[in-house]
């Protein structure tokens, strides 16, 4: 059964934060809203690229240290998954730790629903459990898995998308959701040359620039916009100074729309800013832990440093959130 506890991905959250975005001197849309059911499949081919190495090498890393994990945590916690997608990286950790539930979380109600129920048809007698709900946000976990003890899994470095401050406190409520004794796996994207950061996020074929266009498409479908397409465009840049890569939508030309029947204007040149992706050190990883209320137990990285997969678990000291 699907637990809604609450989806931005179809309600007032996506208009309130296109209108204070768009009416910001410095325009900027949060990532969460690329989301949607198409953004979702979007961003489910852009794992499937040759440019994009997070996905497959996180996924090595898991086939290859998912014993480790287990041997650690022991049998039978409830599997937590902060931003579950496709849930493709998850069955090999559920069978390892031999998970006694599942319980996906996702912003799309209807591309969770159907990926959970992919993965029940995969793993039948493990109970599962999606929620549909903003998981930076506060949330309970359903009845059947709030009393068991849990592994926490956060794959993909979604973290990257919060800045240092706002990583701390996203890490402090999974703290307190997972609860007392819980551990987590968590992976993030490690600092690199800026040549092969840039493609990751500016594929040759596309797929990057209609997923962050894609944004746009919703405005117009959702809060009666009528942007011109055709006037934007993907841009995928390294700031340096920040350690992060960031996504925006730069205007090729002046333009003016409407959205929701209030009007708008942006100059050649202008961009919406719709993604942050800082990047890490492993040392860096292990201070964010212990800023968090995590101790960092274990940390692996593949053989040529694109990737790190953290093994963390909840401080005796960390304090409700």
């Amino acid at each position: 059964m699907l637990h809604v506890a609450r989806d931005p991905a179809s309600s007032d959250d996506f208009a309130e934060a296109v209108m204070r975005g768009l009416a910001a001197p410095r325009k900027t849309i949060p990532a969460r809203y690329f989301y949607d059911h198409e953004g979702s499949e979007l961003f489910e081919a852009i794992t499937r690229l040759p440019e994009y190495y997070p996905t497959r090498t996180e996924i090595g890393l898991l086939a290859e240290h998912s014993t480790d994990i287990a041997a650690a945590v022991g049998p039978g916690r409830v599997m937590v998954e902060f931003g579950s997608g496709s849930s493709l990286k998850t069955p090999q950790l559920l069978r390892a730790v031999q998970a006694s539930g599942y319980v996906p979380i996702d912003i799309s109600a209807e591309f969770l629903q159907m990926a959970a129920d992919d993965l029940a048809a995969k793993l039948p007698g493990l109970p599962v459990w999606p929620v549909a709900a903003d998981f930076t946000q506060p949330l309970k976990l359903p009845p059947g898995a709030a009393s068991r003890p849990k592994l926490g899994f956060f794959p993909g470095s979604t973290l990257g998308n919060a800045g240092p401050g706002a990583a701390i406190d996203l890490l402090r409520a999974f703290a307190g959701t997972l609860g007392a004794g819980s551990w987590l796996v968590i992976g993030l994207d490690l600092r690199k040359d800026r040549e092969r950061l840039e493609a990751a996020y500016d594929d040759a074929q596309g797929v990057t620039a209609a997923f962050n266009t894609n944004l746009l498409v919703r405005i117009n479908r959702e809060l009666r916009g009528d942007l011109d397409l055709g006037a934007f465009a993907h841009r995928a840049r390294w700031n340096a100074d920040e350690g992060r890569i960031e996504m925006h939508l730069e205007a090729l030309r002046d333009t003016s729309f409407t959205v929701l029947g209030e009007a708008f204007s942006m100059a050649a040149g202008e961009t919406i800013h719709t993604e942050n992706s800082y990047k890490w050190t492993l040392d860096e990883a292990r201070l964010l832990a212990r800023a968090s209320g995590w101790n960092p137990v274990a940390a692996w990285a593949d053989v040529s440093s694109l990737f790190g997969l953290h093994l963390w678990q909840v401080a005796d000291d960390t304090p409700e959130p």
